[in-house]
């Protein structure tokens, strides 16, 4: 038994949504015939994740287009290719190609078999085969969205390396003065208890905010918790405007653009190279951005080649593009290797962007260390000066 929603009209003409199992769309509809309902759509129901751009599986799906791309290459039927591919995946991805073969088996195209599964495919992948489908040929386009997919993983794995040691180096920091908070201090702070209000004001305040944090620490944690996921939730409410304000901050706005630029001259040369008319490839390319800025500004920039304009100048007119990806644009608009040299855009703006990120990275890494040795040191230095202040045979 599989689940399957459907959409059928009553007999008085109103429509009703719904799911039922039913081994078969022809036995669901036969079941909703048998209720007195006309069937007007049945279709497998999706299990649905809300992925995003770095949840999803990227290296997993490059794996499945690929090795459809091989198998539809040589001729195999597609949904043998399908068949013989979810084995190859595991996970959402081998369930979702599954589903994806039983569409085609009724008759769908590969595109809006893999729409269907929104949003664990992107919307670059299901461009890119659509636009396989429609002309350059399957094999093409699942080859086209396997190359974008492979790259989006490899500049995902490089970021993830370059903040791993910052990751790591903040949290044992934390470890150890968590440590020497709750474990090493109240025991001193026993010690020292007769000869508190003798003791410097370096260690009353070192004691007075360790006592704090062990009595009030889960408090002020779960207030602080409660105060982020507000504020979370009110920048997602409004996450355009805090997108757009992140693009003007001197160090963050750089590398987001750049990323995002990377992303979207990738998937435009992408489908443009495999014959996707500009306007519609432009509409993929918002949804690959990754940034809803730039997203928004990819609109406007849409909006005006539908007006007649130039890709290059309405790019540029809309700031949708960094200024060296513009430039890249107008070049192969005249030169008429236009898809050629956005991908040349797209590679040269995630160097650039790692270029940035590796920078900030390296800048932050010694913050970090001179932070968590000031508070060492001057946890020690308060120790230290309680040892000397207390008369011999006091403690």
């Amino acid at each position: 038994m599989s689940a399957f929603q459907y959409v059928a009209a009553r007999p008085d003409g109103a429509q009703v949504k719904g799911h039922l199992d039913a081994g078969s769309p022809m036995e669901a509809a036969h079941l909703l015939a048998d209720r007195g309902l006309f069937p007007l759509s049945v279709e497998p129901s999706a299990a649905r994740r809300h992925w995003t751009l770095w949840a999803r599986p990227t290296r997993t799906l490059a794996t499945a287009m690929q090795s459809l791309a091989s198998l539809t290459d040589i001729g195999v039927p597609l949904h043998h290719a399908l068949d013989a591919t979810a084995p190859l995946v595991d996970g959402a991805v081998r369930d979702a190609l599954r589903r994806v073969r039983d569409r085609v088996r009724e008759g769908s195209t590969l595109a809006a078999a893999l729409a269907a599964e929104d949003p664990l495919f992107p919307p670059v992948t299901i461009g890119l085969v659509r636009a396989g489908e429609r002309g350059v040929g399957l094999a093409r386009g699942l080859e086209h969205a396997a190359r974008q997919l492979e790259r989006e993983a490899e500049t995902r794995a490089n970021l993830q390396a370059a903040l791993a040691y910052p990751v790591v180096l903040l949290t044992v920091g934390s470890l150890a003065v968590g440590l020497i908070v709750l474990v090493v201090l109240p025991r001193f702070a026993a010690l020292l208890a007769d000869v508190e209000g003798s003791l410097p004001p370096a260690t009353r305040l070192l004691l007075a905010v360790a006592a704090f944090i062990r009595e009030h620490g889960v408090v002020a944690l779960t207030v602080l918790a409660v105060c982020l996921s507000v504020l979370a939730s009110a920048a997602w409410r409004q996450r355009e405007a805090w997108a757009a304000r992140l693009l003007d901050l001197p160090l963050i706005g750089p590398i987001r653009h750049g990323l995002a630029t990377a992303r979207v001259a990738r998937a435009l040369g992408a489908l443009l190279g495999t014959g996707a008319p500009a306007i519609p490839a432009l509409s993929v390319a918002r949804d690959a951005a990754g940034d809803p800025a730039v997203a928004r500004r990819l609109a406007g920039a849409q909006q005006r080649v539908a007006e007649g304009k130039a890709l290059g100048d309405a790019l540029e007119a809309t700031r949708a593009l960094t200024p060296g990806a513009v430039q890249l644009v107008r070049v192969g608009e005249r030169s008429g290797r236009l898809a050629e040299l956005l991908e040349q855009a797209a590679a040269l703006e995630e160097r650039a962007a790692g270029r940035r990120v590796h920078a900030l990275v390296t800048a932050i890494e010694p913050v970090l260390i001179v932070a968590f040795a000031a508070l060492v040191a001057f946890i020690a230095g308060a120790l230290l000066q309680a040892l000397y202040s207390v008369r011999p045979g006091a403690l």
